[in-house]
């Protein structure tokens, strides 16, 4: 397993993908170099739709052979003996090459890197199967999920009256199929405050000074808080759970479920935001400032822009705000009483800064500010994602492998 961990950190190096130490075991060490390529393929929910793929079929195929959890897709036969280490592999193998086929020469060259150092032998031929079978059965449910439906949303307009053309993002995601929600709308939270209420007008205000690109009230440390989590792919959440399966004494199966187990806490938290998202279609600050809505002077701000781009979709609750409540869901119940290791990960859009957090609630705080500190979201609307993103985290600890 040594051998496997140096290779295949030495090749995420190599190409790019990687500047840290050998990590815990085969499992962190291949989702580093999964969230990689897959963040290739897009931002947001779809590269956290595909790491979910990912790391189901690499607990499936643990765990058949381990036999600590329960396959998320049934049982599934392993000889005694199958190597881990080579099952791991395959399972990351097949699955990133079919969900990122312009990536096939470099997932083949991280693959062959990684099974050159197990010995030949049945274990080894075994492991391989094992991971095919496991990933074959997990990519079929993924074409199935309906994550490729049509998107049929209608622009809100009047008759005559233009409004831009560019379709919102996401529109079809609440059609897709949950991986353990029993309905999209489990846990849809109430709608957004009236834009009467003193709630909106106090986040609206806040939003206005604390979030604009020019002009702003922001400290020189919630700048780059803001800039930090612009980044929306899976690399930046997987690097914090990482961070807790490095810890000494846990196993490859413990770590096999705690990154599926935030994989798919994460992917059920977007497709309930979705959900919330286009049933309340609620309006960005770019919009409601411009348009001169609750200010204190009755003025619009036709040139206010935020920190960064606002993301294409309506506003109502924080979707990065889910994301990282149900990570952090997952790792208070992953860890209980124990002590919480130092959390860490990078940003690419903060030139791969590293920020760290001493406690989870102290990092989904962040998340909650840094949309502000951004311009594109309302102080409760991220208290709101936090709230439906642990709700959704903590069904998924108890329920995943189980």
């Amino acid at each position: 397993m040594a051998l496997l961990r140096r290779a295949a950190v030495a090749f995420a190096v190599s190409l790019g993908f990687a500047s840290v130490p050998v990590h815990a075991d085969v499992v962190t060490d291949w989702n580093e170099i999964a969230c990689a390529i897959t963040g290739k393929a897009g931002g947001g929910a779809i590269g956290h739709r595909l790491m979910a793929v990912v790391q189901v079929s690499v607990f499936d195929a643990v765990s058949a052979i381990e036999k600590q959890w329960k396959p998320y897709m049934g049982p599934l036969s392993a000889p005694a003996g199958a190597s881990v280490e080579a099952a791991v592999a395959a399972a990351n193998l097949m699955t990133i090459t079919a969900l990122v086929p312009g990536e096939k020469a470099t997932t083949e060259a991280a693959y062959q890197a990684a099974i050159a150092k197990i010995p030949e032998g049945a274990a080894k031929t075994d492991g391989i199967r094992v991971g095919e079978l496991a990933a074959a059965r997990v990519l079929a449910r993924a074409e199935k999920d309906a994550h490729n439906a049509p998107d049929l949303y209608q622009p809100h307009t009047s008759p005559g009256a233009y409004v831009p053309t560019m379709i919102p993002a996401f529109a079809n995601w609440p059609k897709r199929t949950p991986w353990v929600l029993t309905r999209v709308d489990q846990f849809r939270p109430g709608p957004p405050p009236a834009l009467d209420s003193e709630t909106w007008a106090k986040d609206l205000q806040e939003v206005k000074v604390l979030g604009s690109k020019s002009g702003s009230q922001r400290t020189k440390e919630q700048t780059d808080i803001a800039q930090f989590w612009d980044e929306t792919r899976p690399l930046i959440y997987h690097g914090v759970v990482r961070s807790v399966a490095k810890t000494p004494g846990r196993s490859v199966a413990d770590n096999a479920r705690l990154l599926a187990t935030a994989s798919v806490a994460v992917d059920d938290a977007l497709i309930a935001v979705f959900d919330a998202k286009y049933t309340y279609n609620f309006w960005r600050p770019v919009t409601a400032i411009r348009n001169g809505h609750m200010m204190k002077d009755g003025k619009a701000e036709a040139g206010w822009t935020p920190f960064v781009n606002t993301p294409m979709h309506p506003e109502y609750p924080c979707a990065h705000c889910v994301s990282s409540g149900a990570v952090g869901a997952v790792l208070e119940a992953e860890l209980g009483s124990a002590p919480v290791p130092r959390l860490s990960t990078k940003s690419p859009t903060a030139n791969d800064v590293a920020r760290e957090w001493t406690s989870i609630a102290a990092f989904m705080e962040e998340v909650q500010l840094a949309r502000i500190y951004d311009g594109v979201h309302y102080r409760n609307s991220s208290r709101v994602g936090n709230e439906l993103g642990r709700k959704v985290g903590a069904l998924a600890m108890e329920t995943f492998g189980r």
